[in-house]
């Protein structure tokens, strides 16, 4: 794993998150999501039990057990990063800490790359018109100091995230002994054959002056072109064109392009030998023209013409024919088949300049043309071009003038403006050219059939990144690795001063790296040439006095740069990092040539995982951009902007929240809307665990809890339902699918513990005896939850689960909840069977509590009827007795008691409700299947509240029920 120096969208290098909805959790209560919705109403609903007592209540509010806690409810404001950096002494964090609690070593070193066009760009724009006269160590030395500064600052901001790495021992690309490992890379490489020398097209930025790979471009779908169609004039026919045209008309080849720059350097005309072709003869001047018969109408009505088909031949029929260059008419352009021409746009037959087009040059390789460049490094015309063009920006005036000269040569039909998608500098914003130079490439064709072979292994999260990588792979026809510029690893090669030749094997190469080693690359801009070779070549090439040949100027793609770093990082030669995480630009970028350099020198994939994810975006949708002036930095959400009002302090668990709750797959949205809902998420958390803190304060877990098997029902399916919770956790992090983790979590803990678990279990734990077997159970329980819970979201919110394990009371010395472990649950929680149990009851309760709402729930006492099965032994387990106000049957229903019977009451009030219903019973995976009718019953109570634990339990309203009256007795 590692880090990179690009400028990124805020936090966008920890985007890496899943949000594919994980299916609908079993929710304790009746199939389907009526019961889950009646049980969020409880807590209106409900009496005694989902009251917590006032302690002006009167004279026994001494005598209730409430919740005891220094664990504050929410940290306003400044207190929410402040307590985050007391505890300290994002997303590769998350997996990290996940896998470091589950047992692993982890082995994460932060890295920087450091050098590349970015950098040296920003240097030199700083330094305006003195930046013309630096020496190249002078351009390096300030790229360096640039450099150092903003690596500072974002580890600074990364510690602060809570981000856990060994921060004194990063690696840095800058580093001698990282280019030393880069450059014996390279080395390998060319050794094998896999590196070459060859001048060929590749894509130009005048803006920064040097060659670029597919993954620097970005491409402007609003670019607007300058297109042509152009007449080549026939010079000499086909046999089969000659035999179609009677010879008294002129005959020209009609060619478009959207780069008519580019005329200037046609060497050929390109047909498709399968398709069919036309002669036509145009309505307005006479003329007959060549083009593609699929075409005709539609070149026709942009003409604003009408051509009249004369006759029609296969493109095979075109060879051997040539036409007249458009501005040099006494030169020849002949007429190529070739594959790459297509029907898409155009005329079906293509102008070709094998200086300017990737195809263009392989057209003219198999045909052995002429291949003159004509456009120099700052993308102006050279002299070569003639003096008519000579130092004109070919984008700019020189385009202007190339048309011009057409429209005097009479071969200009018509100019339009296109808007299509055309490839930019990535970092200067500014439209590339294609221009043939000699460069450094690797010969990637043999290393890509091996390495999609190694892909197969590799897991990629999301799947469909695979493809997307693969397509990539497959349309990059070489990789150019020289770039011209100076802030980068020199490709250690030497040329001759005369000849075209150049040096460089396996002794000048070990000699450089072992320089390179010891005072970094500097020395080959700060060192004499003769410096640079060892004692025993440089004998053989003049000596030191008269030495042949000269250091080459070019350094190595940045992306070959980064690529390497599994050379430093995994040293091994059968070392593989888990996990590379990036966004998805990098499916063209690091990913890839981090993959083609590991399988070129040592035939294996760099990595066993791959995660890719998207990009962050505004609130609505919007791209981030400094011109727009709409970033959000993370340093802003985590400690809040000037105006504190406007840009609060959410602190860094928010920002981790969101992140880990943000969509892997896609681009993510943020702004305050979802910054406060990952706060509110958070708070009720916090809620959850005061509760689960203040009820376990004068608890034991050594000496006061209660084996599994004697506990209540209830407290007994908690666990159940966490040890289900805990493992599917476990999978989630294993896929790095922190989403799902995060949705899984909210769910139980709104859910199933407050809405549902803490609201039945308040008056178990607020007024029964302190030391009672039914307290301890609940609290037994309680301290599991509590244990699963925190250790669950520990990876993404570190620095609330270190502030929840200094408030654990039965904790004397706590230790880092990043030191104690995964999450531990027990086989005997997993009890299938109590399913049943507690999710009949809670269908009955449903029943109950729906058919009074908006009333306390404590006001009524319920019949529950069932016919003699399974079902009422199921129920039986939860109340013995036939009427009862303490029992776990009554508890889970909160009603002031409950009655249970196998058949109705003779006599019944006016005033009750009957509800009936159905519930199949379902065990041992469907060897068991029951369906069972019930009846429950509803009426008001005739006892009255009582003063203590507020159930109407009491036979009058000054007196204490049996239960408080014993318990306050024995106190």
């Amino acid at each position: 794993m590692r880090w990179g120096l690009r400028p990124r969208g805020p936090g966008a290098a920890a985007l890496a998150t899943a949000r594919s909805l994980w299916g609908t959790p079993r929710l304790p209560c009746s199939p389907g999501w009526q019961g889950a919705t009646k049980r969020l109403l409880v807590r209106s609903v409900s009496g005694a039990s989902n009251h917590q007592p006032n302690s002006n209540s009167g004279r026994y509010r001494d005598t209730v057990l409430l919740p005891q806690t220094s664990f504050p409810m929410k940290l306003l404001g400044r207190q929410q990063p402040d307590t985050e950096l007391e505890i300290q002494q994002i997303l590769k964090d998350i997996a990290n800490r996940f896998h470091m609690m589950n047992g692993s070593k982890i082995h994460f070193v932060p890295g920087w790359d450091c050098h590349g066009l970015p950098i040296e760009i920003k240097v030199l724009s700083e330094l305006g018109r003195e930046a013309q006269n630096l020496s190249a160590m002078e351009i390096r030395k300030k790229a360096r100091s640039f450099a150092k500064a903003a690596i500072e600052k974002q580890k600074s901001a990364f510690i602060r995230w809570g981000i856990m790495a060994d921060w004194n021992n990063c690696y840095y690309t800058f580093d001698g002994k990282y280019e030393a490992k880069q450059l014996r890379t390279f080395y390998q490489m060319y050794d094998k054959g896999l590196v070459y020398r060859s001048y060929k097209p590749v894509f130009w930025s005048p803006s920064s002056r040097t060659a670029l790979a597919e993954a620097e471009l970005e491409y402007n779908p609003e670019h607007v072109s300058r297109s042509i169609y152009v007449k080549f004039p026939l010079l000499k026919p086909s046999p089969k064109l000659a035999s179609l045209i009677d010879g008294s008309s002129p005959v020209s080849i009609l060619v478009w392009t959207t780069q008519p720059w580019t005329i200037p350097a046609n060497e050929a005309v390109c047909y498709m030998p399968e398709s069919k072709y036309a002669v036509v003869k145009c309505s307005k001047s006479g003329d007959l023209y060549v083009l593609a018969a699929d075409k005709v109408a539609s070149v026709a009505s942009t003409l604003e013409t009408t051509f009249e088909t004369i006759s029609t031949l296969s493109g095979v029929d075109l060879e051997n024919g040539t036409c007249s260059h458009p501005l040099i008419p006494d030169k020849a352009s002949p007429l190529l088949p070739a594959n790459h021409v297509t029907m898409a746009k155009g005329t079906g037959l293509v102008h070709t300049a094998p200086a300017h087009g990737m195809e263009d040059y392989g057209v003219a390789s198999q045909h052995n043309l002429p291949m003159d460049c004509l456009v120099d490094e700052d993308g102006v015309f050279t002299d070569v071009a003639g003096p008519e063009l000579q130092n004109k920006a070919v984008l700019e005036e020189g385009t202007d003038v190339v048309i011009k000269m057409l429209q005097t040569a009479k071969n200009l039909l018509k100019e339009e403006k296109l808007v299509h998608s055309y490839p930019y500098d990535w970092r200067t914003k500014k439209p590339v050219v294609i221009r043939a130079s000699k460069q450094w490439f690797i010969n990637i064709t043999d290393i890509k059939t091996a390495a999609k072979e190694l892909l197969k292994k590799v897991k990629f999260i999301p799947g469909s990144a695979l493809n997307g990588m693969v397509e990539m792979m497959d349309r990059r026809p070489y990789w150019c690795i020289s770039r011209q510029r100076v802030w980068g690893v020199p490709i250690p090669v030497f040329h001759h001063k005369t000849k075209d030749e150049y040096l460089i094997n396996s002794q000048t190469t070990e000699h450089i790296v072992k320089l390179v080693e010891q005072h970094g690359s500097d020395i080959w801009w700060t060192l004499p040439p003769e410096q640079l070779l060892p004692k025993e070549v440089l004998s053989e090439v003049g000596g030191p006095d008269a030495l042949e040949y000269v250091p080459g100027q070019d350094i190595l793609d940045i992306w070959f740069d980064s690529g390497t770093s599994w050379s430093y990082v995994l040293p091994g030669p059968d070392q593989r990092a888990d996990l590379y995480l990036e966004g998805k630009d990098q499916l063209g970028g690091w990913f890839q040539s981090s993959l083609l350099t590991s399988v070129a020198a040592r035939k294996r994939a760099p990595y066993k995982t791959v995660i890719v994810h998207g990009f962050t975006l505004g609130e609505k949708g919007e791209k981030m951009s400094k011109s727009l002036g709409n970033v959000i930095h993370p340093d802003v959400v985590v400690n809040g902007g000037q105006d504190q009002s406007k840009e609060p302090p959410y602190g860094a668990d928010v920002l981790r929240w969101w992140v880990a709750d943000s969509n892997v797959f896609t681009e993510v949205a943020i702004g305050p809307s979802v910054l406060n809902a990952a706060r509110d998420d958070i708070s009720k958390l916090r809620n959850t665990l005061r509760f689960l803190l203040g009820n376990v304060a004068d608890f034991n877990p050594e000496t006061d809890s209660i084996p599994v098997n004697d506990m209540y029902v209830i407290d007994q399916y908690m666990l159940h339902l966490l040890q289900d919770l805990a493992n599917k956790i476990t999978e989630l992090y294993k896929q790095y699918d922190f989403g799902k983790v995060v949705r899984l979590l909210r769910t139980f803990y709104t859910r199933e513990l407050s809405n549902f678990y803490f609201s039945i279990i308040k008056d178990r734990l607020y007024c029964e005896k302190e030391n009672d077997p039914k307290r301890r159970s609940c609290q037994t329980a309680l301290v599991e939850i509590l244990d699963v819970i925190v250790r669950s979201f520990a990876p993404i919110l570190p620095h609330l689960a270190e502030e929840v394990f200094q408030h654990i009371p039965y904790i004397k010395e706590p230790k880092s909840v990043f030191r104690t472990g995964w999450i531990s649950t027990s086989s005997i929680w997993k009890k299938p069977g109590l399913e049943e149990a507690v999710e009949s009851a809670c269908a009955m309760r449903d029943s109950f509590l729906g058919s009074i709402p908006g009333k306390n729930a404590a006001e009524y006492k319920v019949i529950t009827v069932i016919e003699p099965g399974l079902l009422f032994e199921i129920i039986e387990m939860l109340q013995s007795e036939e009427t009862s106000s303490t029992s776990q049957l009554n508890e889970l229903m909160m009603a002031s008691e409950s009655t249970l019977l196998a058949q109705e009451p003779r006599e019944m009030t006016a005033d009750v409700i009957e509800l009936k219903g159905k519930f199949l019973i379902n065990l041992e995976g469907g060897d068991i299947r029951e369906e069972s009718s019930y009846k429950v019953i509803v009426m008001p109570t005739t006892k009255e509240k009582c003063p203590r634990c507020w159930k109407y339990t009491a036979e009058s309203s000054d007196t204490l029920c049996p239960r408080c009256a014993e318990v306050v007795s024995g106190k």
